[in-house]
């Protein structure tokens, strides 16, 4: 379907589109005010303005019941061998068996299902990024969630409009590339935060895993931009050593930048057990 041929049908029909894409019933109609949509990026633009500045945590709740619900062996290897979670249906029977567990502790504690982009990513990828967000409040949760439901919502629309123009798309507009310099390879397996300051206090705003690269090329939604201001990054590079039953002098380490425009930051750490460097990457 072409974004012309969208804008022909009626309302209700697209208006059952947007919802497939993003099950909030307050998004949804803000989106339909805007219709008929002049192009694709208008499309994936107001969905984020919406998304983030005119629907609260009512709203992105009601966006999590729409996803399946995971919480056994069975429906997880069920729902997550689809396209948006291909890799968890060829996990060994430990691996589902982790995620099961984890699914269903992750919703005692938030009241809402894990929610996560899981495009390219693994079962042990997955099953580290949801062990590793266990650990958050219920409040960072809910606004990492949200985020990877705009993740999703872009997949979607381009499913949607197959013969779309989605071009335009970039990559986040904060990434990173860990190079361990012991060894010269990619640190692969990270888990990184990205943390901005919510009434003086450091909170997780997106979370992930640096991949096979040693990078995280999706830690933000595409075409989402923060407003200027200080920003950190966590690496969890003990759990990394810890992995390879090496010593580290750095649990973690912390990086400090500052935003101040829309445009690309990528924030790189070269790494070893003793010693780290980092700065502004191109």
């Amino acid at each position: 379907m072409t974004l012309s041929q969208f804008n022909t049908l009626d309302v209700a029909t697209a208006t059952k589109h947007l919802m497939d894409c993003c099950g909030s019933t307050q998004w949804a109609s803000s989106m339909m005010a805007h219709f008929p949509f002049t192009s694709e990026k208008e499309l994936v633009d107001l969905s984020g303005k919406i998304w983030y500045d005119e629907c609260g945590e009512k709203d992105w709740r009601e966006s999590f019941t729409h996803h399946p619900k995971i919480g056994d062996v069975k429906s997880l290897t069920e729902k997550f061998a689809g396209k948006e979670q291909a890799g968890v249906a060829v996990a060994t029977t430990q691996t589902i068996e982790a995620l099961a567990q984890a699914n269903t502790n992750y919703e005692s504690k938030n009241g809402f299902i894990f929610i996560v982009c899981a495009t390219g990513k693994s079962a042990n990828e997955m099953l580290q990024i949801l062990l590793d967000r266990l650990k958050n409040t219920v409040e960072e949760e809910l606004h990492i969630a949200m985020g990877e439901q705009q993740k999703i919502s872009i997949i979607r629309f381009r499913k949607l409009l197959t013969d779309g123009d989605f071009s335009f798309l970039k990559v986040s507009q904060i990434t990173t590339h860990v190079l361990d310099t012991a060894i010269g390879l990619p640190g692969a397996n990270i888990s990184i935060r990205l943390q901005a300051k919510q009434n003086n206090i450091w909170q997780t705003i997106a979370q992930g895993i640096t991949n096979t690269d040693g990078r995280i090329p999706d830690l933000l939604p595409q075409e989402r931009n923060l407003k200027p201001a200080t920003y950190k990054m966590v690496f969890d590079t003990g759990s990394y050593y810890a992995h390879q039953n090496l010593k580290t002098f750095y649990p973690e380490v912390e990086i400090q930048f500052s935003t101040f425009d829309e445009t690309h930051y990528h924030v790189p750490l070269l790494i070893n057990p003793f010693g780290f460097n980092t700065y502004r990457g191109s």
